[in-house]
């Protein structure tokens, strides 16, 4: 999850930092909490951030190759995440975050026989952190520590419980950043982050599975358009693992994977602000059961320094 440039190019709209859906069936979009490039604290003040992620789960898949869709039950899952959030620096160590999710679902499922479809729109879980980059004087690493509140609805009627906008769950999240140069003249950068999500608090005897996410990749910050603007590319490797849910409501059996990404993108910075996307393209997936995958995930972010 979820902080500015491209040798900053870790951690996108506080979000980079830490939100949640995964490509399998079980919806936590945790996949976009790292791999993005606009908001890695370089120095104190504040930044502001709108993200919108899209997801579009229609291939059932088992192990590490597709399967029929007659295997599973749910046929569809089409997510539009939206994100608001923002980071403060107090000083060049310590700073806070807030991100704020909203949902928009359409999900299609034969559970009961025939397929039936359910849309829902909601706010999802809060996510509070701080930050701490005191580590270098350049800001180069740091972690990111906090909880994600059980705010989002998590009783829709029609949704299962892992396809639910909120888990019900609070947790706890933990992660760290590093970023570098490769060249004398920091053209090319590198960077590397990683955010851990388990739960502390749960409810409606649903136990979410714990999530690991990461990203490295490398970046080029060596294109200007015009005089007030530049241009970053960047590619980038995520890998994520989710674990089984539990509890009665939970279904161990067709939840938690293993997946691994590559994500191209690109960075555009003018003056005070910065817009961001990426694509990212699943090149090894391995789940437990019959999920649903998507063939890619979308990432927007454009964020402003106060």
């Amino acid at each position: 999850m979820r902080i500015a440039s491209a040798v900053s190019a870790a951690l996108g709209g506080a979000t980079a930092f830490l939100p949640a859906a995964a490509f399998a069936c079980a919806c936590g979009c945790s996949v976009f909490d790292v791999g993005t490039s606009s908001l890695i604290p370089t120095g104190p003040g504040g930044t502001v951030f709108l993200e919108y992620d899209f997801l579009n789960q229609t291939k059932d898949w088992s192990g590490t190759s597709s399967a029929p869709a007659a295997n599973n039950d749910d046929k569809k899952i089409r997510s539009n995440f939206w994100l608001a959030g923002g980071q403060y620096m107090f000083d060049a160590d310590w700073g806070v975050m807030v991100e704020v999710p909203y949902t928009e679902r359409h999900f299609v499922t034969a559970d009961s026989g025939a397929p039936e479809t359910f849309d829902h729109s909601s706010f999802g879980d809060v996510r509070l952190m701080g930050v701490y980059s005191g580590f270098e004087p350049d800001m180069s690493s740091g972690i990111i520590f906090g909880l994600k509140l059980p705010t989002g609805d998590h009783t829709f009627p029609g949704f299962d419980a892992d396809v639910q906008i909120g888990s019900g769950s609070t947790d706890l999240l933990l992660g760290a950043y590093k970023t570098g140069a490769l060249t004398a003249d920091q053209s090319f950068s590198w960077f590397g982050q990683v955010v851990w999500q388990h739960e502390v608090a749960t409810q409606d005897s649903y136990t979410p599975g714990s999530e690991l996410n990461a990203a490295a990749g490398v970046s080029y910050e060596g294109w200007s358009l015009g005089a007030n603007a530049k241009i970053a590319p960047l590619v980038q490797v995520v890998y994520s693992h989710r674990g089984h849910d539990g509890g009665a409501a939970g279904d161990p059996l067709a939840t938690g994977y293993d997946r691994a990404m590559v994500s191209p993108g690109v960075q555009l910075t003018m003056n005070q602000w910065k817009l961001y996307a990426d694509a990212e393209f699943p090149v090894y997936q391995d789940v437990t059961g019959n999920q649903l995958v998507a063939p890619v995930a979308l990432k927007f972010v454009v964020s402003y320094t106060l």
